[in-house]
């Protein structure tokens, strides 16, 4: 019988990955995840998070629109969008198309314009203008959804409630044998099994950074990739 598959859902339009060999004892990848992650923060010593912000309302601003977009070219929309709608009010009573065109370039700017405008109102009417720095509270706010949430709460509150998933997460946790599984959230639950919970915001940005660099989606650098010796799933 052949194989099956294993599709990342993603805008990189990455081929598909077999089926990645049995996790093996929880003990043995947790030992190994602190192997990768002490790796990795070997090769990326000043990890961090790629959206630019200032505050916990511009980081939130700044994920949502980082949905099916580099976080380059949200980069490039933030300083824009920020100097024309200053505060919370001012995205609150925006006419919705002012903010649709000041966020066109990053896609899906319709639903995205909606995400931000529910966001900053339900913010000042049930959390005085403030962040919520709990998961339960957070996730109900228009357009943050537990990927969302847990970037902000790992960044600004260093308390996140899990690991973030993304495309780059689910796909090489996939190829290191943490996870078994490209749905977000189940992997995540698998993820914050394996990780230590002091590394769940770092591991993030790490396994990003090596994506980005070594372990991209279309050609993945295995000659020069320090974690080979642990994938096993190789391309």
């Amino acid at each position: 019988m052949a194989a099956r598959s294993l599709v990342v859902p993603s805008s990189e339009n990455e081929t598909p990955m077999p089926d990645p060999k049995p996790l093996k004892t929880l003990r043995t990848r947790r030992k190994k995840a602190k192997e990768v992650i002490a790796e990795l923060r070997a090769e990326f010593p000043n990890t961090e998070c790629s959206l630019i912000h200032e505050n916990a309302w511009q980081l939130l601003v700044a994920t949502i629109l980082s949905a099916q977009c580099t976080d380059a070219r949200v980069n490039k929309v933030t300083p824009g969008l920020f100097a024309q709608f200053p505060t919370l009010e001012d995205f609150a009573e925006a006419p919705i198309i002012e903010i649709e065109e000041a966020i066109h370039s990053t896609g899906f700017y319709r639903n995205k314009s909606k995400s931000l405008q529910g966001a900053a109102r339900t913010l000042l009417e049930k959390h005085d203008g403030e962040v919520p720095n709990d998961m339960k509270a957070l996730v109900k706010v228009p357009g943050a959804g537990r990927k969302t949430a847990n970037v902000v709460l790992g960044e600004i509150y260093n308390n996140p409630d899990g690991v973030v998933v993304d495309t780059h997460v689910s796909r090489i946790s996939l190829k290191l044998g943490f996870s078994d599984t490209v749905n977000p959230v189940k992997a995540e639950r698998q993820l914050n099994e394996v990780i230590p919970r002091e590394d769940w915001a770092d591991y993030g940005h790490l396994i990003i950074d090596h994506g980005r660099k070594t372990c991209t989606a279309r050609g993945p650098k295995c000659d020069d990739c320090r974690l080979y010796r642990w994938c096993v799933v190789r391309a």
